[in-house]
């Protein structure tokens, strides 16, 4: 039996991202008036982190909780992954056992071979190619926030990495034009870049790629793997934290967005992040319900 998998944004329509936000947003709805909504009941998702995590954890968890299923917790320690069992073995097994499964791993290429050999969906719960379900949370929280994000612009201030990427591809399909400031030796990958045509531009300042703006993201400079870097990305960065100059170069109603953990005083100003434009906790308690809607358009 055919089914759907989520490696990357570019995986689903536009119609049916724009489909998932709205259905995030019920679901969202349920939760706070308390209404039981068991859509997946007895449904198990097979949860596989490589990298360690909070916000991911706790929403596809508590999501398929409160959906009714079941969600199974791995890390290299509790499975043959971390022993060195090939993953084609891992996808063949596991996928006769669960009814999805959600990866966090490192290479991206781990989880196409993963992929490859599952009878069942795939999600990609973070590489170091993508993060889709970051960016269904922001979609949503955008559109909660300010209605349908086309034809906006969004500048993107800091690495070229796998936040970056998914948000080169979100241009693609959800219509918005996407500024992306960025030091010299830090751009996005070439061929990512290449394939959303003019949606995307990169600049230098990122006091200009803010110009008028209507939504700053931006992530941390050294992600998980990249901790010995740490120094040397710092002076790379210094003069791309996004801090008051930034946001006031942007739209008087724009918003500021952080996928967390985020380090105040280096890739943000704390007047930023807990300042009156952002929308972080939002967007992060959105991971729950996005995911939710995502869940449900797999297995059902």
């Amino acid at each position: 039996m055919s089914h759907q998998n989520f490696l990357s944004l570019l995986d689903l329509s536009p119609d049916t991202l724009h489909g998932l936000i709205n259905r995030g947003i019920e679901l969202k709805a349920l939760r706070k008036a308390g209404t039981l909504h068991e859509s997946l009941k007895n449904k198990i998702l097979a949860m596989v982190f490589e990298k360690s995590s909070t916000r991911t954890r706790v929403s596809f968890e508590a999501g398929m909780a409160q959906l009714g299923g079941t969600a199974i917790f791995l890390s290299p320690r509790d499975t043959q992954l971390g022993r060195g069992e090939p993953i084609e073995d891992s996808a063949r097994v596991l996928s006769r056992m669960a009814d999805a499964i959600m990866i966090r791993t490192f290479e991206h290429e781990k989880i196409e071979r993963f992929t490859a050999n599952s009878e069942v969906p795939v999600i990609n719960a973070l590489t170091d190619l993508y993060h889709p379900c970051q960016l269904l949370a922001d979609m949503q929280t955008w559109f909660e926030h300010r209605g349908d994000i086309r034809g906006k612009t969004v500048a993107w201030i800091g690495d070229g990495n796998n936040m970056c990427h998914s948000y080169i591809n979100a241009a693609r399909q959800y219509g918005f034009t996407l500024n992306i400031a960025c030091p010299e030796g830090y751009e996005p990958d070439a061929s990512i870049l290449q394939a959303a045509g003019s949606s995307t531009v990169i600049l230098r300042d990122p006091v200009e790629a803010a110009g008028n703006v209507d939504l700053v993201v931006t992530d941390v400079w050294a992600s998980m793997g990249q901790e010995e870097e740490q120094a040397h990305r710092v002076k790379a960065f210094a003069n791309y934290q996004v801090d008051a100059s930034i946001m006031k170069a942007a739209a008087t109603d724009a918003l500021f967005m952080h996928c967390l953990p985020a380090h105040r005083g280096e890739e943000v100003a704390a007047d930023v992040i807990d300042g009156p434009q952002s929308v972080v906790w939002d967007e992060a308690e959105n991971r729950l319900h996005a995911q939710k809607a995502l869940l449900e358009h797999l297995l059902q």
